[in-house]
């Protein structure tokens, strides 16, 4: 199934924002380096911190032409007043080899970094990569001001780090996440409906054709994820499609997607 995309996700005649690429050697994660991309919309000014989005694979999230296509779609509506002024931070996994990976899907710290239950990545954003940007960049402290978003592992990557520091990271945006028993995340259901419920607002979107695998079905893994949601009142979103595991279905509602998650921002509550 394909899913076609609206003129939020295609150039138009608005400001225009910059991407600079970097890259980030890691003492949390043992040196490990990972490229990273830094997205400035046209509307920043340095008095005024900026909301901040973190996306995991950022290489996925970054290209204009690709699934995603997210300077694109902030430039849009960051211009309608969608969205406040948001500085992106497109994270690739960390690599230790000594030979580069043939694509970053393939790094060989991804699954330890992004599937994994521990505080290790949170700690990696906190401590190292949010000091990085905050040297050259006015960053809202205010964890309404804050997302992060990932798909596959990436998304149940950006789940945990909410999940255990809603201090720092309000909105979740997770594509086709794999809350499935890869590094236990096929538990979150049950931690979400017993354990102390978190000030977190999570958007989630999956396809009936996802994976289905020796780990779990992501599929029923994300209705999971929603059914607990629902039951513990969460401020949530479900998007269920017939895709499969890839980036179209996710791509194509993300304008959508965001208009949701930020509309509680002052730009989006200004303009109605």
């Amino acid at each position: 199934m394909q899913y076609p995309y609206t003129k939020d996700s295609e150039r138009q005649d608005v400001p225009r924002g910059s991407v600079t690429e970097g890259q980030y050697r890691s003492q949390i994660f043992g040196g490990t380096v990972r490229d990273y991309w830094l997205y400035v919309p046209a509307q920043y000014r340095k008095q005024e911190p900026a909301a901040l989005m973190v996306f995991q694979d950022g290489q996925a999230y970054v290209t204009e032409d690709g699934a995603f296509r997210v300077p694109l779609v902030f430039d849009n509506l960051i211009q309608q007043r969608a969205m406040p002024v948001t500085i992106g931070l497109f994270l690739n996994p960390g690599h230790a080899g000594k030979a580069p990976p043939e694509t970053p899907w393939q790094s060989d710290n991804r699954s330890y970094e992004y599937d994994s239950l521990t505080e290790k990545y949170s700690r990696f954003l906190i401590e190292e990569m949010l000091p990085e940007v905050q040297k050259t960049h006015n960053l809202s402290a205010d964890p309404k001001q804050r997302a992060i978003a990932g798909m596959s592992s990436g998304g149940i990557c950006a789940f945990t780090v909410a999940w255990q520091r809603p201090d720092c990271f309000h909105k979740v945006l997770s594509h086709v996440g794999s809350f499935c028993d890869i590094r236990g995340g096929h538990n979150y259901p049950f931690y979400i409906r017993q354990w102390a419920r978190r000030d977190i607002k999570v958007f989630l979107q999956s396809g009936e054709a996802d994976l289905d695998t020796q780990f779990g079905n992501w599929w029923v893994c994300n209705l999971q994820m929603e059914r607990a949601l629902r039951f513990r009142n969460y401020d949530y979103k479900f998007v269920g499609g017939q895709g499969g595991h890839d980036g179209n279905h996710g791509g194509a509602i993300l304008p959508d997607s965001l208009r949701w998650l930020w509309a509680d921002s002052e730009a989006a509550t200004s303009r109605r």
